[in-house]
């Protein structure tokens, strides 16, 4: 372990530490609205105390900007199509019981419900999450364990299981679907440069189809 990585340990443990005792905090129900509130300033903070940039966690313009946003579009449609038609179906089976999306039964055929859904989604969940999980906290993980190969591997798993766990509210099908879907977010932001772009802009198409297909009652777990 490098001499700087070893000097700002104790400072990213404890990062680290808040960040799940947010998560946790968020998945038990004690915090309201949604665990993306409460780590976006945790992790302002974090970088100001680091003297880091938004950039230092992949929160920039990539090169490329237009081709990143197609290559997200078309992965955001892969995924959502993948979990709904093939992961959720053996998950669903395997546990015995489908993810519980009950709670999201109100935007069936409310087109106002539908767009105000979707601009949530795509602050909290797919700006919001990508910077936190893929960001943050991958990077903060990956440097823990010294920033090798085999780091960034840890902080893949650890990363996509805690963001898996933090929708307990689904059922542990869901729990199960979502980890795999971080996982695969995860595998997006090491493929392209540890750049948020393409994950944020998959995520938030992954999402939104998955809203489409609520809207229209076509989606599983609806109850």
């Amino acid at each position: 372990m490098s001499e700087s990585v070893s000097r700002r340990s104790p400072q990213w443990l404890l990062e680290i530490a808040l960040f799940v005792l947010i998560v946790v905090g968020d998945a038990v129900g004690w915090l309201p609205i949604s665990q993306t509130l409460y780590l976006v300033p945790l992790i302002a903070l974090a970088l100001y105390w680091s003297r880091q940039r938004w950039a230092s966690i992949g929160f920039s313009r990539p090169p490329k900007l237009l081709q990143a946003i197609l290559i997200g579009i078309a992965i955001g449609i892969a995924m959502e199509c993948f979990a709904v038609f093939v992961t959720t179906p053996l998950i669903s089976h395997a546990f015995g019981v489908e993810p519980d999306y009950s709670e999201l039964k109100a935007i069936q055929g409310n087109l106002l419900l539908l767009a105000l859904f979707l601009g949530l989604s795509w602050v909290l969940a797919a700006f919001g999450e990508e910077i936190c999980f893929r960001g943050f906290l991958m990077h903060r993980l990956a440097g823990l364990f010294g920033n090798s190969r085999w780091a960034w591997g840890w902080s893949l798993v650890l990363s996509s299981t805690l963001f898996g766990w933090g929708h307990t509210e689904q059922g542990i099908s869901g729990w199960v679907q979502e980890g795999l879907s971080g996982f695969l977010l995860g595998v997006v932001f090491l493929a392209t440069g540890r750049n948020l772009t393409v994950p944020i802009v998959a995520h938030g198409v992954s999402n939104t189809v998955a809203f489409v297909l609520i809207y229209f009652g076509r989606y599983p777990g609806l109850g």
